[in-house]
């Protein structure tokens, strides 16, 4: 081992430790910003310090059926009952967050209450990965959809009631809890085409965005007023449908924060030909093949439009989502895929958090990585000096 290394390693080492002693998951706020807790989601026993994440994908965000407990819809859309050596695994893999979504209609009465059995086995699982030493970041996700609703006038109080509602429950429930635990404030459903298509142009753009910015408004407002730690807790706030390219248009706000704490949530699965499509599709042709000049450039300009958007303004990324679907693509392909938007998004200062459902990347049961190299691959990039 090369000397310069020696220091760094011990130090990782140091830090993980201490937060495995002394990081209790109902502790205090620590005087760190939103940008030095990003740096920060990655430290882990024999890791290099670094910024990576991975989800909890299909398991509880699973939806769209009329099922009666919480362990028919964790299990509903193929994943099998978690467990805490899952949780640990990922972990063990080198991952310093795990992004839990979660489709909180499943189970609801009343006004929007939210079901007491599905809301303590989402806190038990979040736990389990807080006991590891990794950030977890909770969300609404697609939630069957009630999301669309927003852009019908008629509909739109009581959506954004609904919303209040939820996001009260998960503040009061989760407010004693420290700032490993980060809150995001929707999945992808900001932005609605019957308002505006992008497409073609057509409709009232500044509508449909300031309906967005309304929506992270209220919910950093009902963080920031329920008390406990949520008053300086780091909030995740989602982009316009997560899309780098409109997130990063002028009409897209951030919310006024009196904690100063919020981070912005994009995706990536661009181009969607390759990374979306396993066969053709009225919309597109698949690929099966990524990394020409063209590609590289256009990862490299998105990835240059997110650093001098926010980054260079204070305002720290999180890629929430990217990935790649993996039928009719090599291994190779998917390696150098992955590994190349790890690499753009981490050498830029933004935190990519890896897509990932049962059977794809990370074997649940075995609690481990279906491909080691892979693996490597994206480990690898924390070798490597950051610009931000």
């Amino acid at each position: 081992m090369k000397k310069r290394r020696i220091l760094p390693l011990i130090m990782a080492v140091i830090m993980s430790a201490a937060c495995f002693t002394g990081c209790d998951k109902k502790g205090e706020m620590r005087d760190m910003t939103t940008a030095e807790i990003v740096n920060d989601m990655g430290v882990l026993i024999m890791t290099m310090t670094g910024k990576f994440g991975i989800n909890l994908g299909n398991t509880f965000e699973s939806s769209g059926m009329s099922l009666s407990s919480v362990q028919a819809y964790e299990t509903g859309w193929g994943s099998p009952t978690i467990t805490q050596k899952m949780i640990q695994g990922y972990a063990d893999s080198g991952f310093g967050v795990l992004r839990v979504p979660v489709a909180w209609s499943n189970l609801m009465t009343g006004n929007y209450d939210i079901d007491h059995d599905y809301l303590a086995r989402v806190t038990e699982v979040i736990d389990w990965a807080l006991d590891t030493g990794m950030y977890v970041i909770v969300n609404i996700h697609w939630d069957g959809g009630w999301f669309s609703r927003f852009a019908n006038e008629e509909d739109r109080d009581e959506c954004m009631y609904k919303y209040e509602r939820i996001w009260t429950q998960l503040s009061d429930h989760f407010k004693n809890y420290s700032d490993y635990l980060m809150f995001e404030s929707l999945n992808e459903d900001g932005g609605w085409e019957e308002i505006w298509n992008r497409s073609n142009g057509e409709g009232d753009k500044e509508l449909s965005f300031g309906i967005l910015n309304d929506i992270n408004r209220k919910f950093v407002d009902i963080v920031r007023n329920s008390g406990g730690n949520n008053k300086k807790r780091h909030l995740l706030i989602a982009g316009y449908n997560t899309d780098v390219e409109l997130t990063c248009d002028e009409l897209f706000k951030m919310p006024d924060d009196p904690a100063g704490r919020c981070a912005v949530s994009i995706h990536y699965y661009t181009p969607p030909t390759f990374a979306i499509l396993d066969k053709d599709a009225s919309w597109g042709k698949a690929r099966s093949e990524w990394g020409t000049d063209a590609d590289y450039a256009e990862l490299n300009r998105n990835m240059d439009l997110l650093k001098t958007t926010f980054i260079d303004k204070g305002i720290p990324v999180i890629m929430g989502e990217f990935g790649t679907s993996t039928k009719n693509k090599t291994d190779e392909m998917i390696r150098k895929y992955l590994s190349s938007v790890c690499e753009a998004a981490y050498i830029r200062g933004v935190c990519p958090v890896l897509w990932d459902i049962t059977g794809v990347f990370y074997n649940r049961l075995d609690a481990k990585f279906y491909d080691e190299q892979l693996l490597s691959d994206l480990m690898a990039v924390k070798e490597l000096e950051r610009n931000d």
